[in-house]
């Protein structure tokens, strides 16, 4: 398992060391669809990752899947790979089959809902769907609600419905996606689909602010050693040292809480240790954002730099699918509905 792994990683790796050079980056934060990036992950089966070999998938352990992802966002890699895999997750356990492409998910924005309208010739979705993630350059978009009491999950086009399109702090694309009756192409029920929506985006997310963090670890260690001051490199004083261990921990805490809630996670979402995981993450991306940007100087602010790639999406993703208040509310309401006898169990299993 441990050899299958470390392929899987020089595949990945080699992948976003070739394709996804600074150029590439630039090139997707000015509106430009990294074409040749996203050709390389779908010939290797990366896009699929999280489907069973009976929906298309390779047949990729759920972890190994979730290790890719984590990559993906230690390169900053700039394609909607983990809209895709979540949505093509959604799609599988509903028994749907997944289109190919890329693919995003909606609503995912916390608070926002669609409604599903069952008709004579079928089922269509109704309302307005704020931030899609990369929804104005998905062909198809994976929607949830409920219909008559039951969870529903389907898959519309995004043709016509695109209506603005901002940007968030990584130059990610956000679209606003309004729905008039439109017709969904495929359409299942699926136990509690909204709230599953919601806790793999933030599992998903936790991921890849735990997959950013450590190459910010990486960057400001190598700056630390690098940078002279008074005759010596900063990393040996004693201020500096106290920060990147504080970052370090602040890695390790993310990564360990992510980790966590993969294994829970495996077969369908665990909404505890993922509250846990996008608080813990959501955390250390706001305090190891900070550290790393102290550890910098003005240096880690220059676009010249690649700390600010990382950085802009550590404070963008933090927000996504629930904040880390919002999931620590959840931990407090899940906490209380169990008991107190209930705690200890559930803290020695994360």
């Amino acid at each position: 398992m441990n050899e299958m792994r470390n392929d899987l990683l020089h595949t990945v790796d080699r992948i976003f060391e070739e394709q996804c050079e600074r150029p590439v980056r630039e090139a997707a934060e000015a509106g430009d669809w990294p074409a040749a990036l996203w050709q390389a992950l779908e010939a290797v089966g990366l896009t699929r990752a999280t489907l069973p070999e009976a929906a298309g998938g390779s047949g990729m352990e759920f972890g190994d899947a979730m290790l890719a992802l984590r990559r993906s966002a230690y390169h900053a890699a700039p394609v909607p790979l983990a809209e895709t895999m979540l949505a093509g997750r959604m799609l599988a356990a509903a028994g749907l089959a997944v289109p190919s492409g890329a693919l995003s998910v909606a609503p995912a924005r916390t608070g926002d809902q669609l409604s599903l309208v069952q008709h004579g010739s079928g089922t269509s979705v109704q309302g307005a769907a704020q931030r899609v993630p990369w929804g104005n350059l998905c062909a198809h978009v994976v929607v949830v609600g409920n219909l008559d009491g039951r969870g529903m999950v389907g898959l519309v086009s995004t043709s016509g419905s695109v209506r603005s399109v901002e940007k968030n702090l990584a130059g990610e694309p956000r679209a606003q996606l309004a729905f008039d009756r439109s017709p969904l192409l495929a359409c299942a029920a699926l136990e509690n689909a909204p709230a599953r929506l919601e806790a793999e985006g933030a599992l998903y997310r936790s991921v890849q602010m735990a997959g950013a963090l450590e190459r910010t670890l990486e960057l400001s260690l190598q700056y630390a050693n690098e940078r002279v001051q008074f005759g010596r490199p900063i990393a040996k004083f004693q201020a500096i040292q106290h920060m990147l261990a504080q970052l370090a921990g602040q890695v390790a805490a993310a990564g360990a809480a992510a980790d966590a809630a993969i294994e829970a996670s495996a077969v369908a979402p665990d909404e505890f240790a993922i509250a846990v995981a996008k608080s813990r993450a959501g955390e250390a991306a706001g305090k190891g954002a900070e550290i790393a940007h102290q550890v910098h100087g003005a240096m880690g602010y220059t676009r010249e730099h690649s700390l600010h790639y990382l950085t802009r999406r550590l404070w963008s993703w933090r927000d996504e699918f629930g904040n880390e208040t919002y999931w620590q509310s959840r931990i407090g309401r899940v906490v209380a509905a169990q008991g107190a006898d209930a705690l200890w169990p559930m803290l020695t299993r994360l």
